[in-house]
């Protein structure tokens, strides 16, 4: 049974990002947007999509940068939920700079009130999208192979 309570709209987030947003308090969502894209001007609550994608190198280098800022309990690559809603945020601003340690930009979604939620598998897409349609109704949420549900 799917929450109607959760927002419409959905952002994914590669891992272990998605995790540190969810459980470690990471204030803002980095993005490459350039000017133009409809996302820039995008407030309000959004759920958190964890991709289904993530190499070991892509979790290595996030893992050694969420240490390097004191968080020390980034979980296993195998443990991360990967493929589907695993959170809900707000996006109350888009911003240049930042004073978090965790902005790198060169565009920053400041997110608030941020918690987790039972996972829920979805297929995931690019900027915002509706995430209902794309629920996935047999999948699982940590393949066992270390492969994202959708990795060729």
């Amino acid at each position: 049974m799917i929450d109607t309570a959760l927002p419409k709209l959905a952002l994914s987030v590669r891992q272990p990002w998605t995790w540190a947003i969810v459980h470690a308090g990471k204030p803002v969502e980095n993005r490459d947007w350039k000017r133009g894209n409809p996302g820039l001007k995008f407030r309000g609550p959004v759920c958190l999509h964890a991709s289904a994608g993530m190499t070991r190198a892509e979790y290595a280098d996030a893992r050694h940068f969420i240490l390097s800022i004191g968080i020390a309990d980034v979980p296993a690559f195998e443990d991360l939920q990967r493929g589907g809603i695993v959170g809900a945020t707000n996006i109350v601003d888009v911003v240049t700079a930042h004073d978090s340690d965790w902005f790198f930009g060169p565009v920053g979604l400041v997110l608030e009130d941020t918690r987790p939620v039972d996972f829920i598998p979805v297929v995931g897409a690019l900027g915002f999208f509706d995430w209902r349609p794309r629920v996935i109704r047999a999948a699982t949420s940590k393949p066992r192979d270390g492969k994202g549900l959708f990795d060729v």
